[in-house]
């Protein structure tokens, strides 16, 4: 059976008629999920890194492992790099995009790196000196250049700024310098480029994080110009949280730049996304998907430009099956999105029937999609089965005896 035919009986069955079969289909086929250079490489927690034999050592081979990622899926076509981590030694950012290039991926968001150096155990645009907060900027900038060398139009920022203690700093002026330096990095953007804000509620500062939250975020941006977007870090929440309303909201003001994919049991966990919570990353599937799926409106322009990224932290499991894992889990969510009657949604939930719309909603969340998403990625010249084909690939053999 095609692709075609499979997804029609699934609709046929669940008696689902909000789109044509076709049209969920290239759009299944056109899902681009980012992998970050960082995740092919050891990493640890703050006790220990516990060494993998086949990690990626160097950008080089971070690329060649998100080369075979994406051949095994077809829908990670974009690599991030992480400043200085990926620089290279020769300092040719040109040739690091050729190397991508010709191994079929682009070159995706930059990541500045102000958190790891000494001098900035006091923050970075946030810290009290004025020496580092112009160390931190120039980093940052030097990461506006490096942009225009490889190609990338997304400026991907975190920071682990805040105080640990009540009394160590003035919160009003970490603010206040935050704003002022945050002006210098978005005229310093390539033009069309994006910056994507971060923020984080705590950790590693446990007192307070000088960008703490989506609405802080949001009202930075705003001040900032349309450029400035929310990204949002499904580890960067309080429990409880309400992801998807979020998502809907930053939707609505026209300001979601993208996400970093993950999950989280606890704290920022950083696991394989999908992996704790599931059914969550279906609803937010659904609320970018149905902006998608919107003729027109802030909403709908603004979830098609949406930036999917991976961002997660492998210490004990590997790399690669992991990051596998990850993108094959964004696709199975996507697709399950897809197929939400949403018509019929609309009527439940102006009729007010409760459980209906809700009933409607979880269908598309039990529908088994793995059967259908093989002969689709047949169709894109991709294995069915991503995992056994990595498996048998001989390729994590190769890369363990060569690494070690």
């Amino acid at each position: 059976m095609n692709a075609i035919d499979h997804l029609s009986s699934i609709l046929s069955a669940a008696g689902m008629k909000q789109q044509t079969p076709q049209d969920i289909l290239t759009r299944i086929k056109r899902q681009a999920i980012e992998t970050p250079s960082w995740g092919y490489a050891n990493s640890g927690t703050r006790f220990q890194v516990f060494r993998w034999p086949g990690a990626a050592r160097n950008t080089r081979e971070k690329l060649q492992d998100a080369a075979k990622v994406h051949s095994l899926t077809g829908i990670a076509p974009s690599v991030a790099l992480h400043i200085p981590w990926d620089a290279p030694e020769n300092g040719d950012y040109k040739e690091v995009s050729q190397l991508a290039k010709s191994l079929g991926l682009t070159i995706g968001a930059i990541n500045p790196n102000v958190f790891q150096d000494q001098d900035y155990r006091l923050g970075s645009l946030g810290n009290p000196k004025p020496n580092v907060r112009a160390r931190a900027l120039a980093h940052i900038v030097e990461c506006c250049d490096i942009m225009k060398k490889t190609g990338s139009q997304t400026l991907s920022l975190w920071f682990a700024d805040g105080t640990n203690y009540p009394g160590q700093d003035s919160l009003r002026e970490r603010k206040q310098r935050f704003e002022s330096a945050l002006v210098d990095v978005y005229a310093a953007l390539p033009s069309q480029a994006r910056m994507l804000l971060e923020y984080k509620f705590f950790e590693p500062a446990f007192y307070s994080t000088d960008l703490p939250d989506w609405g802080l975020v949001l009202n930075l941006c705003k001040k900032l110009g349309d450029r400035a977007q929310v990204l949002v870090d499904l580890g960067h929440h309080a429990s409880g949280s309400n992801i998807e309303q979020i998502v809907a909201f930053l939707l609505d003001e026209g300001r979601l730049g993208g996400f970093h994919f993950n999950n989280r049991k606890y704290a920022d966990d950083d696991l394989i996304v999908g992996s704790i919570n599931p059914f969550e990353l279906f609803l937010i599937y659904h609320e970018l998907t149905t902006a998608e799926l919107e003729t027109s409106g802030v909403a709908s322009a603004t979830a098609r430009q949406v930036a999917y990224m991976i961002d997660q932290s492998h210490n004990i499991e590997g790399k690669m099956l992991p990051m596998l894992h990850s993108v094959i889990n964004c696709q199975e969510a996507y697709a399950k999105a897809l197929l939400v009657d949403r018509k019929r949604l609309a009527e439940a939930q102006q009729a007010g029937d409760v459980l209906e719309a809700h009933r409607i909603l979880t269908d598309a969340f039990k529908v088994d999609v793995r059967p259908l998403l093989a002969c689709v990625r047949e169709e894109m010249g991709c294995p069915p089965n991503p995992i056994a084909a990595y498996l048998a690939s001989g390729y994590e053999e190769r890369i363990r005896r060569e690494r070690a």
